[in-house]
């Protein structure tokens, strides 16, 4: 039986009481304190401690200081008054269970309201945090494609400048071929002025001249013309082999007996309904097919409905309870409706059936381990949840959000060793 502590001192001022409690051997890590507006309890095995106040005090305001054998107490006052006495006198044993439980129920809920409100606020947090990330997204998508458009500028400058210049050079060529053609005609228009003036033997030399220049006009065209056009190319084949690699892949790493019988598993699962339903006959014929059901959770899902998302999974798995994702999806829901243990139920429901374990259902198995590990650590199974995070990293090592939530989990669980 605790030992009622009853050689305490206390002093008072208009807005404050200071009580002085003697505990011998007080720690503060033995030590329970509790305390509303108009009740104090200190237990201290084996000593107890309890004061029904006159006056209501500001509970989130006052103070305890434990040390030297001693627990001072700071209570600041609501309503600035000089106490009579420090507890109620005329308390019976019924009026005192009675401000008991009522200071429990006030403790009750004013945790609950600060929980509420540390939820709202990480809420507005993550809120935040995502209006910021998406502006930083946009902005950073905006800068990529104004990149591209400058890069693209540029490069569409680049060629046609490219083309004006090959054009340029392109006249050049012509022009400086025109000039040298004219410049051969002037040429041979000279010499046969010349040979006109001279007599047979002239005349004689001015035909042969006269086709020595048609014979120089015809060459000159027909090198003009090979320089124009160039030569074909010659044609050939060029062969290339490859040496063949092959990868067998070993007997015993070999799933393929895994994937037939999972293949097998989904097989009969759609094949299994249950007619039995007394309101089978009352339901539409898309409302019988459970992929239809999932479908409709899944939008439900989507726009935040889930209470009638989980009744769209819950009609499915009556009509068939072999689909795994029905159960992984209602986990989901369940998550989100803080139906922590349920949400346990169906992520483990989930992975019996998504045996065995091939690669066709890893990304279902790892969805089910995460959502089974985050509802432990809600409930502040943290050694529990940090198994399932670890099982999903062994499926998909390279999930960076899985590994930073895994590792989250460690520091919770290491500090909460260290305070123990």
């Amino acid at each position: 039986m605790p030992l009622q502590v009853s050689d305490y001192s206390w002093q008072q001022t208009r807005t404050a009481v200071f009580i002085s409690v003697p505990l011998r051997g007080v720690s503060v890590r033995d030590t329970d304190v509790f305390c509303t507006e108009n009740y104090l309890k200190v237990n201290c095995p084996p000593f107890l401690f309890e004061v029904f106040l006159y006056a209501p005090i500001d509970d989130e305001s006052s103070k305890a200081k434990i040390g030297n054998d001693t627990i001072v107490f700071t209570l600041h006052k609501k309503e600035a008054a000089m106490w009579e006495t420090l507890s109620l006198s005329g308390v019976d044993k019924e009026m005192m269970q009675r401000i008991r439980e009522k200071s429990i129920l006030q403790a009750q809920e004013s945790a609950k309201e600060a929980m509420e409100a540390k939820a709202g606020a990480r809420r507005e947090d993550q809120k935040y945090t995502l209006n910021v990330m998406m502006k930083i997204e946009e902005e950073e998508r905006k800068r990529i494609e104004d990149m591209k458009e400058n890069e693209r500028i540029k490069a569409t400058k680049e060629l046609e400048t490219w083309k004006e210049h090959q054009r340029k050079a392109e006249e050049h060529k012509i022009i400086q071929r025109e000039e040298k053609l004219y410049q051969q005609e002037k040429q041979i228009e000279e010499e046969r002025k010349k040979l006109k003036h001279k007599g047979l033997t002239r005349n004689s030399v001015s035909r042969n001249l006269a086709t020595k220049g048609r014979n120089s006009e015809i060459i000159f065209f027909e090198k003009l013309k090979e320089d124009s056009i160039p030569a074909p190319r010659s044609v050939g084949n060029i062969k290339i082999n490859f040496t063949p690699r092959v990868f067998p892949t070993a007997l015993r790493e070999s799933q393929v007996a895994e994937e037939e019988e999972w293949l097998h598993k989904q097989a009969e699962a759609r094949r299994a309904m249950n007619t039995d339903i007394p309101e089978l006959c009352d339901l539409k014929e898309e409302e019988k097919n459970p992929e239809w059901l999932k479908d409709k959770g899944n939008k439900l899902f989507a726009t935040e409905n889930y209470l009638a998302a989980i009744n769209a999974y819950n009609l499915a798995i009556r009509l068939n309870n072999k689909i795994p994702l029905l159960y992984l999806n209602r986990a989901a829901c369940h998550l989100k409706l803080k139906n922590l243990h349920k949400a346990i139920e169906d992520s483990s429901k989930a992975l019996e059936l998504l045996t065995p374990p091939v690669a066709d259902n890893a990304n279902a198995r790892m969805k089910a381990h995460v959502r089974r590990g985050t509802a432990f650590c809600q409930l502040e199974l943290y050694v529990e949840g940090l198994q399932d995070y670890e099982a999903a990293l062994k499926i998909d090592p390279s999930n960076k959000i899985v590994q930073n939530d895994a590792e989250k989990i460690r520091n919770i669980i290491q500090g909460t060793e260290l305070k123990s």
